[in-house]
C-alpha cells in the first residue's frame, strides 16, 4: 500500500500543474454587457451588468461542465495581449484593480471609476479562473466618465 501511494505522490509531483488540460467552452457561448456599449458616457458609480449564452454561471470551484463565472478587466490591454497575456490565457487571471473576479457567480456589479475614458472587457473564467480552452470574451468596450 505504501509503494502504491508513494508512485501516486511521486507522478503528481512530475507532472506540473500548466500541463493540466483546459476546460473547454461551449463553441455557441458568447459573454457580453448587457447595460453598456461602446462609446457610451456615464457617471460613476457605474453599473455593469454581464450577460452570458450558450453557458452557466457557476461560482469559482464548482467544476459544473459547460460553466464559468466572470472577470472584469478594467483599463488593460484586451485578454492575451500585453506583457502577461500568454500566461494569463494559460495559467489564470491575477486578481487585482484591472482583474476583477466574481467567483461567487455574480452577474453585475456597481464600480466606482473616475472621470476619464475607460475600457472595460468580459472574460469567463473556469473553475480555477483560467479562461476556457477556447476563451469565452467579450470585445473591448470604452466608455467615458463625466
Amino acid at each position: 500500500m505504501k509503494r502504491i501511494l508513494a508512485a501516486s505522490v511521486a507522478v503528481c509531483l512530475a507532472v506540473p500543474l500548466w500541463a493540466q488540460e483546459r476546460t473547454p467552452s461551449h463553441p455557441d457561448a458568447k459573454v457580453f454587457f448587457v447595460n453598456l456599449k461602446d462609446g457610451d458616457t456615464v457617471t460613476s458609480p457605474v453599473t455593469v451588468v454581464f450577460g452570458l449564452s450558450g453557458m452557466d454561471v457557476a461560482p469559482a470551484g464548482s467544476g459544473q461542465e459547460n460553466s464559468g463565472h466572470h472577470h472584469l478587466l478594467i483599463d488593460r490591454p484586451a485578454i492575451g495581449e500585453g506583457e502577461d497575456g500568454a500566461d494569463e490565457l494559460l495559467n489564470g487571471l491575477p486578481a487585482d484593480a484591472h482583474h476583477v473576479h466574481f467567483g461567487g457567480g455574480q452577474t453585475e456589479t456597481t464600480i466606482e471609476l473616475p472621470p476619464g475614458r475607460h475600457s472595460l472587457q468580459l472574460v469567463l473564467g473556469d473553475a480555477s479562473h483560467v479562461p476556457h480552452e477556447s476563451p469565452v470574451v467579450s470585445e473591448v468596450i470604452t466608455i467615458h466618465v463625466e
